[in-house]
């Protein structure tokens, strides 16, 4: 039977721009996260990387119930609510005043056309729909969260900012302080995606958003939802995988989503399956080394995660301590399993202690102050997706690259050390 409907492989299987065509519903994914939209609360999605935190939000938003602001980590909070404002419609410029911190204000005029702010024309009359929007140019702080908010006026869009976690960790404190403003003082509700695995994150900056943000746990892929993605993948391909091969993947992916849909995708290609078949295919994958596979795709990643040693082990600049280096010998030496959970601060302290050239006179303040500094690390040095987050809620050093723990499983530990340039010990040589 020939099938209707031709599909791509690659819109199907492996990680694209768009959203896989397989994309799977998650009950205590995306039912948790629809059901909180409409409790006028700001919505947190995190995770690990590429575990469908962005697709989650294309999944169950239309494209016009919401606008995308993309973190960079060099903005500041002035930054941020600057970018906002853009993406509303507002044409952004600096001011000559001064704001009382001696920064200057900008000036935010009402930009035409964009976003739901449209000029309509009929005849000679010409009329403007704002959405709540003001065309009146106004003069605002930029660091001031109450004139972002009135020049928002009664916009009804959800705000999403993308990739949080990029931003300094001071943007993201001063921006939890501006959330319970905008949850007090309008109707604006945040979605906001970030790559960690803390569901408190934001309430650790700023414990006044308790009860008024809500966590969306993106990173928890059950086993029947993984079998699930690949088999509406077959649906749309008209093929069958090997049950071999599944299970096989499944048990080797650690839950990853996206070692799944790219072992999936790698398989096709062996077959030279590009796109749906006109016969159906069985048994593809059978005749392959599903582990050799699955390392063969986080292998790709090779190059990055060799410079993420390297760039992490140098620290923002040298110190006595070399801190982050030694950070690293907790999570190069550790069992794949321990990884899996997380590295607790007990556990780090004392191995540090053991090994590192302080010994027990390691000034433990500045474990803790490297810890929390983790991830803003990897973002100076331009480390993309980050590796390593700290939890400062349950005081956990997690690996939110799972492709990463795989990858660490398959390499010479000594070649790591030495990579980190930290020493080879009695009980590693």
């Amino acid at each position: 039977m020939i099938a209707e409907v031709k599909h791509r492989t690659a819109d199907v299987y492996g990680i694209g721009r768009d959203l896989p065509l397989n994309y799977v519903s998650r009950k205590a994914v995306d039912e948790y996260f629809v059901a909180n939209l409409t409790r006028d609360k700001h919505v947190i999605i995190y995770g690990s990387s590429k575990q469908g935190k962005t697709s989650l939000r294309k999944h169950c938003l239309k494209d016009d119930d919401y606008i995308v602001v993309h973190c960079s980590n060099k903005w500041a909070i002035a930054d941020l609510h600057s970018a906002i404002l853009k993406r509303v419609g507002y044409e952004v410029t600096q001011s000559t005043t001064k704001t009382t911190s001696g920064k200057n204000k900008i000036v935010a005029g009402f930009k035409a056309e964009v976003l739901g702010v449209g000029v309509n024309t009929g005849g000679d009359k010409e009329t403007t729909n704002t959405v709540g929007l003001t065309t009146k140019p106004l003069e605002l702080d930029p660091e001031d969260v109450n004139d972002i908010i009135g020049a928002l006026g009664t916009f009804n869009r959800f705000i999403v900012l993308e990739d949080f976690h990029y931003l300094p960790i001071e943007t993201q404190k001063d921006f939890s302080v501006a959330l319970k403003a905008f949850h007090e003082q309008s109707k604006l509700c945040f979605i906001i995606v970030g790559v960690w695995l803390e569901e408190g994150r934001l309430t650790v900056y700023n414990g006044d958003l308790t009860g008024r943000i809500v966590g969306v746990n993106a990173d928890r892929w059950a086993v029947d939802e993984l079998r699930q993605v690949i088999a509406d993948g077959e649906a749309l391909l008209n093929i069958s995988f090997a049950d071999s091969f599944k299970n096989q993947v499944i048990a080797g992916c650690l839950d990853s989503v996206y070692i799944v849909q790219e072992a999936c995708y790698q398989a096709c290609l062996v077959k030279n399956i590009n796109f749906t078949q006109d016969d159906h295919t069985h048994d593809v994958g059978a005749d392959l080394d599903v582990s050799a596979l699955i390392k063969q795709v986080v292998n790709q990643q090779t190059g990055r995660y060799n410079s993420f040693i390297t760039l992490f082990a140098g620290g923002f600049q040298e110190t006595t301590l070399q801190m982050h280096k030694w950070l690293l010998y907790p999570v190069l030496t550790a069992d794949p399993k321990l990884l899996e959970v997380g590295l607790t601060y007990r556990y780090m302290r004392d191995l540090l202690r053991q090994h590192h050239p302080e010994g027990k006179g390691l000034n433990l303040g500045n474990l803790t102050q490297s810890l929390q500094s983790a991830a803003s690390l990897q973002v100076k040095k331009d480390i993309k997706p980050i590796v390593l987050d700290y939890d400062q809620t349950n005081l956990k050093l997690n690996v939110v690259d799972r492709g990463f723990l795989i990858w660490l499983d398959n390499q010479d530990r000594k070649d790591l050390l030495e990579l980190a340039d930290l020493p080879m010990l009695a009980d590693e040589s």
